[in-house]
């Protein structure tokens, strides 16, 4: 992988762990924004992943 992959993999899982303390550290609307800010990392890291695993498939053929 290289090194931007793995900047937006980190960087995607420090939005879902500022999400996550969002979510547990509110009642309201917050904690909605929370969760949805951890499942916006947790998908924007796996596609992360998928593209580096795609482009790697491509370079393949």
């Amino acid at each position: 992988m290289s090194g931007r992959t793995w900047f937006f993999i980190a960087f995607s899982a420090l939005i879902a762990l500022v999400g996550l303390l969002a979510a547990a550290a509110s009642e309201d609307a917050l904690q909605l924004f929370g969760l949805g800010l951890v499942g916006f990392g947790v998908l924007f890291g796996l596609s992360c992943v998928k593209r580096h695993f795609d482009a790697a498939e491509a370079a393949r053929r």
